[in-house]
C-alpha cells in the first residue's frame, strides 16, 4: 500500500486547496513545501469573484476574514477599469488578500483533515508514475535529515513557475519568452508626495512613458512598487535588488519628495507566456504556475490555481475512493488547459497595452472606448473574474451554478459543504430526486421552486459546474452515471 493517497509537491495556495478538498473527501494526503518559511513577499494580492465563489461553496471563505484588507467592486484590464458590480454573483468584487494570508488560512484547515504541510522538503526524483503502466508514484525527497522515499497512488505538482514536477516529467512547456523586464517589491515609505493613494487601487499605467512604475497601498503601511523598463534588459532574474536600485525608481517616477524605508522583499520578472502541452502524464498531474505562466496583469494568477485545484480535488477523490468513472481524471486536462490559454492570450494583449509603441497607444485607446460599452465591459470583466469559465461540456452546459436562494431559508452553496454533487429537482412529482438516490452517497438531492431553473433538473458536479439540464429522466441517469460513476 503506498504511504500516502496523493503526494502534493507545493505548498501555495493552489497546493493547499487541493489538499483541503482532499481531506474533505477522506482522502490521505502529504504536502511538501521547499522553502523552510514562508515568503515575506506579498506576491498575489487578491481573490477574483469565482474564486471567492468556490471558497463559499465549501463553507471556506470565512477562514479569510481577518486578513481581507478590501473589497471593491472593480478589476482593470491593463489598468482600465472594469465594472464588477454589475456581474451575477454574491462577491461580484475583488477581495483583497495577500497570497501569504491565504496560504495561512487553508493551511489552518488542513488540521481538520489530520494534514501536514511539510517544510525544507524538496523533491528530487521520480521514480516511476510517468509511464502509462504504472500503478503507483515513487519519489524522492530532500529533506534537513536526509533523502526519503514517498509513495503514493497520484502525485500533483503545484510548485510553481520553476516546476521540479514539471521539469522531471519532461512535458513540453511551449509559449513565448517575455518582452517587457519588470520588479515587484514591497517597501515602507518614510516620505511621500502629496496625493499618493493610501488605499488599494487600479494601478495607473502612462502608456507614453518607455518605463513603467506604480504604487499600490497594502496593510501595516507597506506598498507594494512594480517598476520596469528599457534598463531592466538584461538584468537576471537573480540578480540581487538593491535599495540603491529602488530609490532610483522612486525617485524617476514620483519626484525627490519621495524616500525609501525599508525593502521588505522583492523579484524579478518578465512577462512571459508559456504553458504545458499536457497536464497529466501518467499518474502525475500539475496544476497552478507549474502548468501556466503569464504576467500578473489583471490579478488573475492565484485565482486561476486555486480553480486548477477545484476542478482536480474532486475527480482525484473519486478515482482513489473508487467510483470515478474511466474518463473522469482526463477531463481534467481537457477542461482547465483552455481556461488557461484565455488567460494567457489576454494577459498577453494586456502586456502590449501597457507598452509606449505609437501603435499599442492607439489600440489602447480604443480599447478605452470599448470598455466603456457596457456590454463590452461586462463581458471582459467575466473573463478576468472567472465567472464566464464555461466547460465543453454540451449545449447549454459547462457553466457556473448560481448560489440560489431556496425556498427554505438557505442557499445552494450551503448543501455543497461536503463535496457531494448536486442534483437540483423542480419536477412537481420529485421524479428525479428518486432516480439520484442510486447515487445518495455522491450527489445531494435539493428540492427547488418550479419555475427557478431552465429545465426540471439540473445536475451539479462537486465543483459548482453544470453538467446535465434536462426534462428526461434518462438523460439525468445517464449524467450520474458518466460523471458520478455506476449506481451504488
Amino acid at each position: 500500500m503506498p504511504d500516502t493517497d496523493v503526494l502534493i509537491v507545493g505548498g501555495g495556495p493552489t497546493g493547499l486547496l487541493l489538499a483541503n478538498e482532499l481531506g474533505l473527501a477522506g482522502v490521505r494526503a502529504i504536502v511538501v513545501e521547499r522553502d523552510l518559511t514562508r515568503s515575506r513577499q506579498s506576491k498575489a494580492l487578491n481573490l477574483q469573484p469565482r474564486s471567492a465563489e468556490i471558497l463559499d461553496w465549501r463553507g471556506w471563505l470565512g477562514l479569510i476574514d481577518e486578513y481581507v484588507f478590501a473589497k471593491l467592486p472593480w478589476g482593470h484590464f491593463a489598468g482600465i477599469p472594469l465594472d464588477y458590480g454589475k456581474l451575477d454573483s454574491r462577491f461580484a468584487l475583488q477581495t483583497a488578500i495577500v497570497q501569504a494570508d491565504v496560504e495561512r488560512a487553508l493551511e489552518g484547515k488542513l488540521a481538520d483533515f489530520g494534514i501536514t504541510r511539510h517544510r525544507g522538503h524538496e523533491l528530487v526524483h521520480i521514480d516511476s508514475g510517468l509511464a502509462p503502466g504504472d500503478e503507483q508514484v515513487s519519489a524522492i525527497v530532500a529533506t534537513t535529515e536526509g533523502e526519503q522515499r514517498i509513495t503514493a497512488h497520484y502525485l500533483v505538482g503545484a510548485d510553481g513557475g520553476r516546476s521540479t514536477v514539471r521539469k522531471l516529467t519532461g512535458v513540453g512547456f511551449p509559449g513565448r519568452e517575455g518582452h517587457m523586464p519588470a520588479t515587484v517589491c514591497d517597501v515602507t515609505l518614510t516620505r511621500k508626495p502629496a496625493g499618493l493613494a493610501e488605499r488599494w487601487s487600479i494601478p495607473e499605467f502612462d502608456p507614453a512613458r518607455a518605463d513603467f512604475a506604480f504604487l499600490l497601498a497594502l496593510p501595516d503601511g507597506v506598498h507594494r512598487f512594480v517598476f520596469g523598463g528599457p534598463d531592466q534588459a538584461g538584468i537576471d532574474r537573480d540578480t540581487v535588488i538593491t535599495a540603491e536600485e529602488v530609490q532610483g525608481a522612486l525617485t524617476r517616477s514620483y519626484g525627490s519628495e519621495i524616500e525609501l524605508g525599508e525593502l521588505r522583499a522583492g523579484s524579478r520578472f518578465v512577462d512571459s507566456a508559456r504553458q504545458v502541452t499536457e497536464y497529466r502524464t501518467g499518474r502525475v498531474f500539475l496544476a497552478g504556475d507549474a502548468a501556466h505562466i503569464h504576467a500578473p496583469l489583471g490579478g488573475q494568477g492565484m485565482s486561476l490555481g486555486l480553480q486548477d485545484a477545484f476542478n482536480l480535488g474532486w475527480k482525484l477523490a473519486a478515482d482513489i475512493n473508487g467510483w470515478a468513472p474511466p474518463q473522469l481524471l482526463d477531463t481534467y486536462h481537457r477542461e482547465r488547459h483552455p481556461v488557461a490559454a484565455a488567460v494567457l492570450a489576454n494577459t498577453q494583449v494586456q502586456s502590449v497595452l501597457t507598452t509606449s509603441h505609437p501603435d499599442a497607444l492607439a489600440v489602447r485607446a480604443m480599447m478605452i472606448r470599448m470598455l466603456q460599452l457596457p456590454e463590452a465591459n461586462r463581458q471582459v470583466a467575466e473573463d478576468i473574474s472567472g465567472l464566464g469559465i464555461r466547460y465543453d461540456l454540451g449545449p447549454g452546459l459547462g457553466h457556473r451554478m448560481p448560489d440560489l436562494d431556496l425556498g427554505d431559508g438557505t442557499r445552494l452553496a450551503e448543501h455543497a459543504r461536503d463535496g457531494s454533487g448536486l442534483l437540483l429537482d423542480s419536477s412537481p412529482d420529485r421524479r428525479f430526486t428518486a432516480i439520484a438516490d442510486d447515487w445518495k452517497a455522491r450527489v445531494r438531492s435539493v428540492a427547488v421552486d418550479p419555475g427557478v431553473l431552465a429545465a426540471p433538473a439540473v445536475l451539479v458536479r462537486p465543483d459548482g459546474y453544470v453538467c446535465a439540464a434536462s426534462h428526461a429522466p434518462s438523460t439525468i441517469s445517464a449524467a450520474l452515471t458518466f460523471w458520478f460513476g455506476t449506481p451504488e
